[in-house]
């Protein structure tokens, strides 16, 4: 019998595409069902043509619905994705705009700090029906989550609902495959194990053929070219010993030492990687805001572009269609980092904390696996970072305006630019403008 996933939020397009592409170079899948669900009825139409093209394209005996209706699409899953956005581009503009003044620069502000926790609140509601119409319909479905923040949303749903769960980051061989080329290694011949929180895990060990590869990559940073590739995350790395898995842009907004004055913006995130993490999110908004194109007018001509294109079907690195394999597909078995709670799996984080780690996938389901301490200043890194988010998490579940308040208090990067009395007002500032999008908050006084 055909297997069936479904993909919700199905209007981020690319993810779509890929994905699908991807679960369907699978024997087991190239007749599954997929199933498209969004609220825009616009990009869903969008993302079901992309998914046309490609079931055309591989004469796979495929086929694919599309739909506004969640529940109708939840029957019979096996699988479940979810790539959603709440607030749109609006309600991100205020995530970026309130923080920039008080000085605090973001560069994506998609995972931690005030930006992300404010992501987090908007998005968190959304998610819970999500999951509370998947324990209903198809409790057996494994769902895995592409929707960022990561960390707060797995947290925030692993603890209510025994529905099989992780999240999903592309960074983890994203970065492998970078390493790789820098030290002239096919990838297929590296093994490492990573762990830590997302977008701030390492690589504890990173081989090549059994044999340590870290002294390799140091030798590799004395090319010019490829220490400025990324500039925050070779600095960390040469500061701290271990490899970061996420982008300089992302994690120049992680800590405290980057992001905090003019002078440092300019030294270490203006020259280095794709995401330009010099320019703030604010910086690029305005930049498209001038070329005059709406986000929907830029989303149809990327979309017109690739469809008139040739198709390519080769699959590609992202998990997810690997795991849902080894799970409900031939069965073969695959390992891989996913974001699941931390119940005795990295001993020096919080427990019950959202970890990244190793994760088992297999018939018996996902089974995460055990990795002992983190380096200590690893574990320093990670654990305030991984605590904000417990409080953000707790604060939302309570509707605690004050545990909101004291997450963004002690998040490394705000608290390095702005005094307690400024975040205080920060925050009292960003409920009064996304108060639409929080109905878990009766008031949003901070006492």
């Amino acid at each position: 019998m055909p297997r069936k996933i479904v993909f919700i939020g199905a209007g981020s397009v690319v993810f779509t595409r890929n994905l699908v592409r991807d679960i369907l170079t699978f024997p087991s899948f190239a007749d599954a069902e997929i199933a498209l669900v969004d609220i825009n009825a616009d990009n869903l139409a969008l993302a079901h043509r992309a998914v046309e093209k490609i079931i055309a394209a591989g004469g796979y005996p495929a086929t694919v619905t599309a739909t506004t209706d969640r529940c109708r699409a939840l029957e019979g899953a096996d699988g479940v994705l979810t790539t959603i956005q709440v607030g749109g581009e609006r309600a991100a503009l205020e995530d970026i705009r309130i923080p920039k003044k008080y000085g605090i620069s973001i560069n994506v502000g998609d995972t931690r700090g005030p930006s992300g926790i404010f992501r987090f609140l908007r998005t968190v509601n959304p998610m819970l029906e999500i999951l509370r119409d998947i324990e209903r319909i198809a409790p057996q479905a494994i769902l895995l989550n592409y929707t960022n923040p990561m960390a707060m949303l797995c947290r925030a749903m692993q603890e209510v609902s025994a529905v099989q769960i992780s999240g999903l980051c592309h960074s983890v061989q994203g970065t492998a495959e970078m390493l790789a080329r820098w030290i002239g290694a096919p990838l297929d011949e590296i093994t490492f194990t990573c762990a830590g929180i997302n977008h701030q895990a390492h690589y504890l060990t990173f081989e090549w053929n059994g044999e340590d590869a870290y002294p390799l990559i140091r030798k590799a940073l004395e090319n010019p070219d490829i220490l400025n590739e990324e500039q925050v995350r070779n600095e960390m790395f040469l500061q701290l010993g271990y490899y970061v898995t996420e982008s300089s842009g992302h994690n120049s907004e992680y800590n405290a030492w980057f992001r905090k004055r003019p002078d440092l913006i300019e030294r270490y995130c203006t020259h280095g990687t794709g995401w330009n993490p010099g320019r703030d999110w604010m910086e690029r908004y305005e930049e498209r805001q001038a070329a005059g194109q709406s986000p929907e007018e830029r989303r149809r001509a990327e979309f017109d572009s690739w469809i008139e294109g040739d198709i390519d079907l080769a699959r590609g690195h992202e998990y997810a269609a690997y795991i849902f394999n080894a799970c409900f597909g031939d069965r073969t078995l695959f390992t891989f980092n996913g974001n699941v709670r931390n119940f005795g799996l990295i001993d020096n984080l919080p427990e019950g904390c959202c970890v990244e780690v190793p994760v088992l996938a297999s018939p018996k389901g996902l089974e995460a696996i055990h990795v002992g301490p983190l380096p200590p200043q690893l574990a320093i890194l990670n654990n305030i970072n991984a605590r904000c988010e417990e409080l953000a998490v707790e604060g939302s579940f309570e509707g605690d305006a004050t545990k909101i308040f004291h997450a963004c208090l002690f998040d490394p990067l705000t608290s390095a630019v702005c005094s307690m009395a400024e975040i205080r007002e920060m925050v009292s500032e960003m409920f009064a403008a996304q108060r639409d999008w929080l109905p878990q908050f009766d008031s949003f006084e901070i006492r």
